[in-house]
């Protein structure tokens, strides 16, 4: 790590020499096709008064060494109108960086357009091109809006486009479906984030000056993975920077309700838990052994070897167990990027390197975590209480991520190789009191949490692209294997029933869990494009394939301390006291039960592979209509290895899912005018279970109470007489069908109005397990379907007044409604369950699809003075979380009214500082999710107070 740190510091001194030396500047640009947004190849860029110049490359990209003054570009190419940049100032040592050169079609000879070139030096011209003549619905954000209004990383940046909402400050969803529909992917490729069960990638760790840019698809095309419904997010890093970047940037937050309160909660951890990882302080005593000795071979003699490994193994276990109240710290973030382009003689050489580090503190005090449920009297509405969790605890979270790549570029080719790597610490401390009134077992007791995850993510990336014949062909393809881990040790929860702190089986054992995964992905992708002539007109066919393999070991290892017959005063941290635990002398103290021998469910591996090949076709059959048509077929197979609680299911590398799907896809767009588009697609996609879904696991989130069940396990009730489900998860096949039309303005302006109606085939959803309050799992449901309308658009406020010209009003409302055929066994849950007066239909609502979304803003942009604000408004509409069965009614998240500002000043010369400030959650809105029934008052399910943070942070380019 220090010779890759001296390495690149190294080549940044060495560049910043050469840098102050340099007599001559440098211009560089980017030349695209204006109808269809795609990079020029061959353009001359002559400057006038020099008669010097240079011949754009494959990616419309130019560079030309200048003595310091004012020239005159003149840009041609045949069949092109020819432009005159005016006013193109050149200053020694320094990068003058013209972005979006749009070349239109020559409508007469001899004509020549003249632009000043201080006018395209911060637009979007060639994003607005690509969007309006892209074969599916898409939209973005690129490097030059990032430079434009001052946004640290990539999060911050993608929630300014249409459509999209950032889920806790880091996952992207599209259009409001959640996770298991929308994919985030890197560089074109799947890359799992910290948490290898979500499609989506955290966005927070890229700082935006390492971003080419951010195109969210939210249609299919056969190239694209086909595992998503809502939008595709393809994060693009930069190959060659434009310029020679080097920023240093630091930033801070402090939440009035969380920071610098004297009663927030946390433990004594490890040494390197400021770096995001344990120093082995909560190691597992037992080094992960499962032949360790068990309390019944040794209880009648303690003194054998057997029996001192035992009592080794339980004063082995760390003592703590309960909080410490003290001071919280405000959050705060620091971050270095390195970045510029080299040229020698015919290879251009690039190179990236950026470095984040982020320390944040979260307070919840009054947290409820509850359980309801339907009275077993039918005349009676209101819900009754199973349990109520009620009190504080404190989360902190440290982020260290790292990002380098190098790039080359020939005349035909372009090589790239980017390493990430990204490491997670989470620490939490829990003090809550808790009712139980389930099953007749009414008692109160005070609950202590301690937790600590530790999540680490390790990505290489190796890709190239080729054009033969010009660019009649070009191939690309990449590799990128990626390792993910994740380390929960020593999670420990300890409760005591008030007010006799009596520890038993009734409250809950104590309890201690050591959790492991390891997860390999290995991901390879061949693209082949051609330039193709199709009813005399330009076309593109397009085919391809790829290959990925995954595999993942789990482990869950659990012990429960049987407290025998001492007696407790209450104090967490004194549970484990030398004089309470068993030994020679005291035979009937406190001892360890570990709960994972002989059999443990919750250790499996499990292996996936998924070959894809695809073709497609680009065509224009009319003068104003684009057909693109494509077929992908995907071979997906699952394996799993494990079993389940009793053993009686013993799976060894068997296939768990066994796929062979075909996904066609067609998207029509018509050309009303030059600057409007009617589209219409139709196409086929795929929401697949993830490891977890498809296994025997069963685990708990001791902070909630609450436990996941995997999907391969079923449950039976009525003596075993009736099958609730079947554990057979399967994969959920969607048909998607939109219609569009859009309207594209100048300074990125435009509107849309849009339908969309999509079929879900046994859609996964999370269901409550109905033996086991708490406990939920996902299962197929049944079929459903999602019908909407979208509206949109991007507006100046100079149509009110000429003095509004550098306001701009966005807004985005999407309006669905969503409904599930219910399963018999659903249907008849619900039925045997109603309350007297209500009619049980035989649909409902789909879970994770809100019926409507409201975004908005109003965004100030005044490049000249560099100052840029914004107020956005975001809600979405109550929506079903977890699906209700038997007397467990549904659970709906309730609308967080999220309205936040932002404010950005650039600085001095070529705007080198930059600051900003903003503040979330304006409103106080509150996180809760409501159990809901009919004509009953809601009930807590989740309730959380974040309160309103203000942020700032401040960035300086050398």
């Amino acid at each position: 790590m220090k010779r890759t740190f001296y390495f690149f510091l190294a080549i940044f001194i060495l560049s910043s020499a050469g840098f102050a030396q340099a007599q001559n500047g440098t211009i560089r640009g980017t030349i695209f096709e204006e109808s269809t947004g795609e990079p020029l190849y061959g353009v001359s860029v002559l400057v006038k008064e020099l008669s010097t110049g240079a011949v754009t490359d494959f990616d419309g990209k130019f560079e030309i060494q200048a003595a310091p003054g004012t020239y005159t570009l003149q840009v041609s190419y045949i069949s092109y109108s020819s432009i005159e940049l005016t006013s193109v100032i050149v200053t020694a040592g320094e990068v003058n960086v013209l972005n979006d050169i749009l070349m239109k079609d020559q409508e007469s000879e001899l004509e020549t357009v003249t632009v000043q070139a201080s006018a395209i030096r911060t637009t979007e011209s060639a994003l607005m091109s690509v969007k309006k003549n892209s074969p599916n619905v898409m939209d973005g954000i690129t490097a030059s809006t990032f430079r434009q209004v001052g946004d640290g990383d990539a999060a911050s940046a993608v929630k300014r486009v249409t459509g999209v909402s950032i889920e806790g400050g880091k996952y992207v969803y599209v259009r409001g479906l959640g996770d298991r529909y929308t994919k985030t992917i890197l560089n074109g490729m799947d890359v799992p984030g910290l948490d290898p069960d979500r499609n989506a990638l955290q966005m927070d760790i890229f700082p935006t000056n390492v971003i080419d840019n951010i195109i969210i698809s939210k249609s299919f095309t056969a190239e694209l993975p086909a595992d998503f419904t809502g939008g595709v997010v393809d994060i693009e890093t930069k190959d060659f920077p434009e310029e020679k970047t080097a920023k240093l940037s630091i930033s801070g937050g402090i939440n009035p309700s969380m920071h610098f309160n004297d009663q927030y909660l946390s433990y004594e951890g490890g040494k390197t838990d400021w770096l995001g990882f344990d120093d082995g302080t909560r190691d597992i005593p037992t080094g992960g052994r499962t032949d360790i000795p068990q309390f019944g071979d040794v209880v009648g003699n303690p003194n054998s070897p057997e029996g001192q490994e035992f009592q080794s193994t339980l004063r082995g276990f760390n003592k703590t167990l309960g909080g410490i109240r003290n001071s919280s710290m405000m959050d705060y973030g620091i971050g270095f990027s390195l970045g510029n382009q080299i040229a020698k003689s015919k290879v251009t050489w690039g190179y990236n390197l950026a470095f984040t580090y982020k320390n944040e503190t979260e307070y919840y005090k009054d947290a409820e975590f509850n359980l309801y449920a339907k009275p077993a009297d039918p005349s009676i509405n209101e819900l009754e209480p199973l349990e109520e969790q009620k009190g504080d605890y404190g989360v902190n979270s440290v982020l260290l991520g790292g990002l380098a790549g190098i790039a080359m570029k020939t005349d035909a080719s372009k090589f790239k190789l980017n390493f990430l790597h990204l490491q997670n610490g989470e620490s939490k401390a829990g003090d809550f009191m808790f009712v139980n009134t389930n099953l007749g077992a009414v008692f109160e007791a005070r609950q202590y949490n301690l937790e600590y995850s530790e999540r680490a993510l390790t990505s290489v990336l190796l890709s190239g692209t080729h054009y033969l014949k010009g660019r009649i062909w070009e191939v690309n393809w990449k590799l990128a294997p990626t390792l993910s881990k994740i380390n929960d040790p020593d999670i420990r929860f300890t409760r005591f029933r008030t007010p006799n702190n009596i520890i038993g089986t009734e409250v809950g054992l104590p309890m201690r869990i050591w959790r492991t995964l390891d997860e390999t992905n290995l991901v390879g992708k061949l693209d082949l494009n051609r330039q193709t002539n199709l009813f005399r007109r330009d076309g593109k066919i397009k085919f391809g394939g790829n290959y990925v393999y995954k595999e993942r070991d789990f482990n869950i290892q659990s012990f429960q301390f049987t407290p025998g017959n001492v007696t407790f005063t209450g104090d967490p941290n004194a549970v484990l006291n030398e004089e309470n635990l068993f030994d020679a002398e005291n035979r009937n103290g406190l001892r360890h039960n570990p709960d994972f021998i002989p059999n443990n469910p919750n250790a499996y591996q499990s292996n996936l592979t998924n070959i894809g090949a695809y073709g497609s076709a680009e065509l224009n059959p009319a003068e104003k209509l684009k057909a693109v048509v494509g077929l992908r077929m995907e071979k997906f197979t699952q394996y799993y290895t494990g079993t389940n609680a009793n053993a009686t299911i013993v799976l060894d590398n068997d296939k768990v899912l066994d796929d062979l799907d075909f996904f066609p896809t067609l998207n029509l767009i018509y050309s009303l005018k030059e600057n409007q588009n009617l589209r219409l697609s139709a196409t086929r996609t795929i929401a697949r279970p993830s490891f977890k879904e498809l296994s025997y696991a069963e685990i708990l989130d001791p902070i909630t109470g609450r436990s996941f069940v995997g999907g391969l396990f079923p449950e039976t009730t009525n003596g075993g007489t009736e099958v609730l489900w079947d554990g057979n998860l399967i994969a959920t096949r969607i048909n998607n069908f939109d219609l569009r039309w859009e309207l594209f303005q100048e300074r990125g302006q435009m509107y849309s109005v849009s339908a969309f109606y999509k079929t879900f085939n046994s859609p996964i959803e999370m269901v409550q397990f109905l033996s086991d309050p708490g406990s939920f799992q996902p299962r197929n449901v049944g079929d459903g379907t999602v019908l909407g309308v979208e509206f949109e658009f991007r507006k100046s406020l100079e149509l009110i007044s000429p003095k509004l010209e550098n306001f701009t009003w966005t807004f985005n409302a999407t309006i669905t409604e969503s409904s599930i055929q219910m399963s018999d066994t659903e249907l008849r849950s619900r039925q045997l369950t109603a309350r007297e007066g209500q009619t049980i239909d035989n649909t409902r609502e789909m879970a994770g699809q809100a019926p409507y979304i409201i975004n908005t803003g109003v965004s100030y942009n005044n490049f000249l003075n560099g100052w840029e604000a914004g107020l956005f408004y975001n809600v979405q509409g109550p929506t079903l979380n977890l699906v209700g069965f038997g007397n467990r009614t549904d659970t709906f998240t309730v609308p967080f009214n999220s309205l936040n500002f932002n404010l950005n000043k650039s600085f001095g010369a070529d705007e080198r500082i930059q600051a900003n400030f903003g503040v979330d959650n304006i409103l106080n809105s509150k996180r809760q999710i409501v159990y809901r029934s009919f004509e009953a008052q809601d009930q807590f399910f989740t309730n959380l107070a974040p309160g309103t943070e203000i942020k700032f942070g401040f960035t300086y380019a050398f």
